[in-house]
């Protein structure tokens, strides 16, 4: 497995990179975005590792410019203690995860792990969230064995939470994920159909899969 790391810290950046090498995986780092975007234009990787305070081009930027080049990679971001704001910022820019220095290695590993499993799961047919299964190529759902009828947007949007099960989605990043960034849809209309996905999904079942992060969005957890 291929890591790409963006780290402007070089004691932090080769401590990574030792770690991982030693891990079993093959590693590449850059000290800021721009580099980061010329490996990523050489050669594919499974995962990306990004600070978001960086000179030249920080970690949102490259952010930016890597889903706006359709570069299908996961990332993860690096974050200090004080930047909610940028993780927020970061999520709703198409980041896949995020982790607050300082960390553990563990960790580290095991958000990695996540990413790339998770990632993985896109290219199959499948979607799997505890007991929902959700059929990409017939576009059918089910549950328990039971299945279940969804309506196209229904089963748009529970298959975007799926995907990105244990992330929270906002309500932006929902709207604009469905319906694009051009057509404007009020967020309510997301509201709604979470409603409607929780009678047909989580109603007369103990585990609850659809959860509310208040003032934020829904996320789905197993």
């Amino acid at each position: 497995m291929k890591i790409l790391i963006l780290e402007d810290d070089e004691n932090l950046r080769a401590v990574l990179a030792k770690r991982l090498t030693a891990s079993g995986f093959t590693v590449d780092s850059a000290e800021d975005g721009e580099e980061g975007l010329a490996y990523l234009a050489a050669g594919s990787y499974d995962a990306v590792i990004s600070d978001i305070m960086m000179p030249v081009m920080d970690g949102l930027r490259f952010l930016t410019a890597v889903r706006a080049k359709k570069i299908d990679v996961p990332v993860i971001l690096l974050t200090a203690l004080d930047g909610n704001g940028d993780i927020v910022k970061g999520l709703d820019m198409g980041a896949d995860d995020y982790i607050v220095k300082p960390f553990e290695f563990s960790e580290l590993l095991a958000r990695i792990r996540l990413v790339t499993r998770r990632h993985a799961g896109l290219r199959e047919n499948t979607l799997t969230a505890g007991d929902l299964t959700l059929d990409l190529g017939s576009r059918t759902a089910a549950r328990g064995g039971k299945s279940i009828e969804l309506s196209a947007k229904e089963f748009d949007l529970m298959a975007l939470l799926v995907r990105n099960k244990g992330i929270v989605m906002t309500r932006e990043r929902i709207c604009d994920r469905l319906y694009g960034a051009d057509e404007a849809i009020g967020s309510n209309a997301v509201d709604v159909y979470i409603r409607y996905l929780r009678k047909k999904i989580d109603d007369g079942f103990d585990t609850k899969l659809i959860h509310t992060v208040r003032g934020v969005g829904y996320v789905v957890k197993e």
